[in-house]
């Protein structure tokens, strides 16, 4: 047998543990969501529960294995060879796939990936068959495309399901409870308690242990028979558990609830869904198990057709519990899982904040219409019912200072469960990722966490996760398709590019998945004292004008020598400049200024006009490098030497006032700003020279139209920066001695409390 084969099997086993980090990276947003949201425990004990839920759930793994051998395609009409071609094309995508949504922090089916994919490269291998081969038959005799068009509906029921009824279960909690829900809890926190802890009993036997490999068909048939009576005494158990709990021993039950779900969750998680991640590789080892036989028996692998592969099939122990333990290494340790809860977390937290999201047409349409039909129904409800609601749905402080506090992560867990186990018991394919998301969704705009100062940004949001699920399918289907083509095609050669083109992409995307978190970081920044504030400020002014000087320095050198490189490398560090104080603007500013405790009222004035004016000054520098790199990108006519000339005169005459600014700070003697000035009022007048000077030459044909217009706008944009770097040297110097002068305040009034008084 080719030596290729065994390769592909060890190429599937290397893709089928990327696999698991990638995919535990993006479903563990299912199970940690509410918990990490709520703050229940410190975030190891979170992952220590998590972590023994996924490893019971992976050892107690339903027998699912088929839907990679023979739940899409008829396994009967595909040959070894090609089978093996697809099982490849499938594990290549899925791993590309998931790993692209895991970069955005975007949250994602791993089941509708892959049995699209699945779909996708057994259409692929199937039309290839047909196309060389003169009786190929036609697509339908290979494909089993009856479970694709279930999970589509399914995906569409889910959705609109679970966020209606994680809306109105949750308001209904809340109208219970309220936000000061300890009082009411005392009285009605063990029903509670076994409600939940019954739902998700159920959900963890019913969804989590069906057709596990470690259970007997005969206790799972009984328990199936015998559901409501071992439902009813579950929930007398679990309340008389929890009332002992909380009466006796004084726990705090929710907080058994929501670990408990994190738990269950888990469990079902790895039970169910490990067949996404591993199921492939096992279906790819059978095959070439398979075909070894074959061989020694003196077959031909090219005339074996693997109906072998409907066979049932239990996995191998071994298999599942290293698998497990890689799932429970990469929920430690995988940051790009983090960044798929956080955006989770962040669209369900309660409260105003950094967005992630920007608003759309449509969801301003959306929350524009509900706040229209919500004054509707205001106008007819009673005074006295209105002023119940709003008490109950009054803001208390969340502890730790968590997203959402335990009330709404148990509704997330238990609704979540009762769906998932409903949907199961129905045979219903609902995703995992699509209810519990919903779910959590949905009650936290029954929460009245999505205020008018974020509901565009929330909603926006979750229409955007929605659309990446839709994508998802049909993205699945046509990339397995192309690689599957590619495979089949083009053979060994296929195979070490696209391994070497998945090697490029994972790199690429590591690093685009560092520089987004670096971003969301600085976006993330509040200043936390005055002194942290001074010095953080007088920093960035430095170094904003050394970087003003280099990049204007070097976007005139790039222009007078026609080099695009310098120009493109300008255009992207003065974009990042721009990106940044547009960024301290938007996230820093103002949630500075809430949190800090300044004693100089002037200084706040002082901060706010320091990142202003260097917000004008960064938007005026990308103007002026887009604008040159564009010119040199069109090959327009080169800048004639009177010209660089003019421009390197306006860059000096500003670098000088840079010198001299900084010479002042350095000392912080600023007697000689008046000098500055002056130097303001000459650049203003050589802006007004340059002008002029284009203008002749205008009139006399001596420069082109296009770099006519480019040198006016450079020169006027020199200006403005002139303008606003002289406005920003005014402000530092009012900064630095409104901080002085408070300094000495407080210094002397701290004197004055250590100094002890003479009787």
């Amino acid at each position: 047998m080719d030596p290729i084969f065994l390769i592909i099997v060890i190429i599937l086993l290397g893709l089928a543990v990327l696999d698991l980090t990638v995919g535990v990276a993006n479903d563990a947003v299912n199970f940690l969501n509410s918990s990490i949201g709520s703050k229940v425990a410190p975030l190891w004990v979170i992952l220590t529960v998590a972590s023994l839920g996924v490893v019971v759930g992976a050892l107690f793994s339903s027998g699912m294995m088929e839907i990679a051998r023979s739940g899409v395609f008829y396994p009967e009409k595909f040959t070894f060879p090609s089978v093996m071609m697809l099982f490849l094309a499938v594990m290549i995508t899925d791993v590309v796939m998931l790993d692209l949504f895991n970069t955005f922090g975007l949250p994602t089916s791993t089941t509708v990936s892959i049995v699209f994919e699945l779909l996708g490269a057994a259409v692929a291998v199937s039309l290839f068959t047909i196309w060389t081969t003169e009786n190929g038959g036609h697509l339908g005799e290979y494909i089993n495309s009856g479970k694709a068009l279930a999970i589509i509906s399914g995906i569409f029921i889910s959705i609109a399901i679970a966020f209606v009824c994680g809306s109105i279960i949750m308001y209904l909690s809340r109208l219970i409870f309220s936000f000061n829900y300890e009082k009411m809890f005392k009285y009605l926190g063990a029903i509670w308690g076994g409600i939940s802890l019954t739902a998700i009993t159920y959900f963890a036997i019913f969804k989590g242990l069906k057709g596990s490999v470690l259970v007997s068909e005969g206790f799972l048939n009984y328990l199936e028979h015998n559901m409501g009576q071992a439902i009813l005494l579950a929930f007398i158990g679990w309340t008389a558990l929890m009332a002992v709990l909380q009466f006796l021993f004084r726990v705090n039950i929710l907080r058994i609830i929501v670990l408990a779900g994190t738990m269950a969750l888990a469990l079902a998680f790895a039970g169910n869904d490990l067949v996404n991640f591993i199921g492939v590789f096992m279906a790819g080892l059978d095959s070439f198990k398979i075909a070894q036989d074959v061989v020694a028996s003196g077959g031909s692998i090219d005339t074996l057709y693997m109906g072998a592969l409907n066979n049932p099939v239990t996995a191998n122990w071994q298999w599942l519990l290293g698998a497990g333990l890689i799932m429970v290494l990469t929920l430690w340790f995988s940051k790009k899982s983090r960044s798929v809860t956080d955006t989770e977390v962040n669209l369900a937290r309660k409260g105003d904040g950094v967005e992630r999201f920007s608003s759309s047409a449509l969801s301003r349409s959306i929350v524009r219409g509900t706040m229209n039909m919500s004054k509707g129904i205001s106008s007819i409800t009673p005074e006295s019912m209105k002023n119940f609601i709003n008490k109950r749905f009054e803001p208390a402080e969340v502890e730790s200072d968590a997203s959402f506090d335990l009330i709404r992560a148990s509704v997330n867990l238990t609704i979540a469960s009762l769906l998932i186990s409903l949907g199961t018991s129905l045979k219903l394919p609902l995703s995992t990722t699509y209810v519990t998301f919903m779910v959590a969704m949905g009650t936290s705009l029954a929460d009245r966490a999505w205020g008018r100062e974020s509901a565009v940004y929330r909603i926006n949001g979750v229409l955007t996760v929605i659309a990446g699920w839709l994508m998802t399918a049909l993205i699945a289907f046509t990339s397995t398709l192309i690689v599957g083509l590619l495979l089949m095609w083009g053979g060994k050669i296929a195979i070490v590019g696209l391994i070497l083109l998945l090697v490029f992409i994972l790199i690429k995307s590591g690093k685009l998945h560092a520089k987004r978190k670096d971003k969301e970081q600085s976006q993330l920044q509040v200043l936390a004292s005055e002194e942290q504030m001074v010095r953080n400020s007088k920093e960035d002014v430095h170094q904003l004008l050394d970087k003003v000087l280099y990049i204007l320095k070097n976007i005139v050198t790039s222009l007078q020598g026609e080099d695009r490189k310098l120009a493109r490398n300008m255009t992207a560090e003065a974009n990042e400049l721009y990106e940044k104080y547009k960024d301290k603007r938007t996230y820093e500013v103002v949630p500075t200024l809430e949190t800090i405790q300044i004693s100089a009222l002037d200084l706040e004035q002082e901060y706010v006009q320091l990142v202003d004016y260097s917000y004008e000054i960064t938007k005026s520098l990308k103007a002026i490098t887009e604008g040159v790199l564009m010119y040199i990108s069109n090959n327009h006519s080169a800048f004639s030497k009177e010209q660089i000339k003019d421009l390197s005169d306006i860059y000096k005459k500003l670098s000088e006032g840079y010198r001299k600014f900084k010479q002042m700070a350095q000392i912080c003697d600023y007697s000689q700003i008046a000098q500055l000035t002056e130097l303001r009022e000459a650049t203003t007048a050589l802006n007004s020279k340059m002008t002029k000077r284009q203008v002749k030459r205008v009139k006399d044909g001596s420069s082109t139209t296009r770099s006519s217009i480019l040198f006016l706008n450079l020169v006027n944009e020199s200006k403005i920066i002139t303008l606003q770097s002289n406005n920003l040297m005014k402000s530092f110097r009012h900064f630095d001695e409104e901080y002085a002068k408070s300094a000495k305040e407080m210094g002397a009034q701290e004197l004055v409390k250590t100094t002890p008084r003479k009787i």
